[in-house]
């Protein structure tokens, strides 16, 4: 018997592959079909179209993402510790989850009315995330945060601009001394004390 959702996900990762390479408006069908050694027609049977494989991608490295995420939370204790590996992971899963990165921030696929609201989950559980590490290091005394949103959106904010020089200019750039960079600066400010 064949398996629906095997024969989905053997598609989805595939054509994630394709998208990641050759970027989705210059990847085609034919291609997907002749990496899966199938006909287009078959892959027609799960998808309706190269969009509707695109979207699927983006979920499945969105998932891919928050599972990631979540491990690296939750395998530390200490609120400065589960900062530190969000950053992290975020950070180098975005690297590796392109089709994803490129749905979030490039702006030339703005014609898919599901990316829109990609962002805006996107923005939304990360806030949600970053405020809820901040609030437990709060009352754990062990950051100075009297708003953990405003906080969040910060952390978010210098995420975002970091962004930029790590993946877009693909410079053979020390990811690890950037963040950690980032991070002894949001650790202990910039002020002499």
């Amino acid at each position: 018997m064949v398996d629906k959702e095997e024969y989905r996900k053997r598609i989805i990762v595939t054509a994630g592959e394709i998208f990641r390479r050759y970027g989705f408006k210059k990847s085609s069908m034919d291609e997907i079909a002749t990496a899966l050694k199938m006909g287009k027609s078959s892959i027609y049977y799960y998808f309706a179209s190269k969009e509707e494989i695109f979207k699927a991608v983006i979920l499945y490295e969105a998932n891919i993402l928050r599972n990631e995420l979540t491990t690296a939370i939750k395998s530390v204790e200490s609120p400065i510790e589960k900062l530190r590996n969000y950053v992290f992971v975020r950070m180098k899963s975005f690297e590796k989850l392109s089709n994803y990165y490129n749905a979030i921030f490039d702006k030339n696929l703005n014609h898919f009315d599901f990316i829109e609201s990609v962002r805006v989950k996107y923005d939304r559980e990360e806030l949600a995330i970053l405020r809820l590490i901040l609030y437990h290091g709060a009352r754990q005394k062990v950051f100075n945060v009297p708003n953990s949103e405003f906080t969040a959106l910060a952390v978010q904010t210098a995420l975002k601009g970091l962004e930029v020089p790590l993946f877009w200019k693909k410079k053979d750039l020390n990811i690890e001394a950037r963040l950690n960079g980032i991070l002894d600066v949001l650790f202990n400010g910039i002020l002499k004390k």
